[in-house]
């Protein structure tokens, strides 16, 4: 999952980037709110979280762009984060588009929180334990299990699985993956997420999980009809 970060603050953003890091987030950062309108532009996210009190361009003009583009853009949550605590400042900046509004200073177990709950929201998970018939994963741990064995997974593959997961039954293609994974400063290339699925088929097949193949689509995990001992797998048919 990546996250665009929107401090000017450099001791809190350097903490927030390095907190969510450790949690397996990817994570570019910016410091004021034009860099912020140019991101959002230029790469995917899964969610904003994004200062007020920003240099050059406030964060609800950045957030009032943001909503105002096309409907991928509308529907990234934006999670606020400010010193300004007031009622009429949390009902403008909610009112402008933002999905959560936290107060600093904060706790960054409760950003944590916030951001898992934001992402489960807006794939339409009801908690962070995702069920696939035999799997299970863990969005708070990143741990997959398989009827109650933990699988050993990479961090790489850790993060395909929780984005297959969470759109399953729809195909993600291969720059989805390496965009919802990788931070500007990382280095990965198409063929590596092309091994990163392999690596990952392999180790979920024994469970019976399947990693389809879509040839110019991308993967896909079919989504379950029903739940079971056994996943119950419904056939997905690949849209142009």
């Amino acid at each position: 999952m990546r996250i665009l970060l929107v401090e000017d603050d450099a001791e809190l953003g350097g903490g927030v980037v390095a907190s969510l890091k450790r949690e397996h987030y990817a994570v570019d950062w910016v410091t004021d709110g034009p860099s912020a309108s140019t991101a959002l532009t230029t790469a995917q996210y899964d969610l904003v979280i994004l200062d007020l009190g920003l240099p050059r361009m406030s964060g609800l003009q950045v957030l009032r762009q943001l909503r105002a583009r096309n409907e991928a853009q509308k529907s990234v949550p934006v999670l606020i984060t400010t010193a300004m605590d007031s009622v009429t400042d949390r009902v403008e900046g909610l009112d402008a588009g933002a999905d959560d509004y936290l107060v600093k200073p904060f706790a960054l177990d409760e950003l944590h929180a916030r951001v898992r709950a934001l992402i489960r929201r807006r794939n339409a998970a009801t908690s962070n334990m995702l069920t696939h018939g035999r799997l299970t994963f863990d969005i708070a741990s990143r741990q997959a299990s398989a009827d109650g064995v933990a699988l050993e997974l990479s961090v790489r593959e850790a993060g395909i699985l929780e984005v297959l997961l969470l759109r399953a039954g729809r195909a993600v293609t291969k720059e989805q993956l390496m965009e919802g994974l990788c931070a500007w400063d990382s280095d990965i290339s198409l063929n590596a997420i092309e091994v990163y699925v392999h690596r990952l088929r392999k180790k979920l097949e024994p469970a019976g999980i399947q990693v389809r193949t879509f040839r110019g689509l991308g993967y896909c995990i079919d989504k379950p009809v029903s739940t079971g001992d056994e996943a119950v797998r419904s056939a997905v048919a690949p849209h142009a």
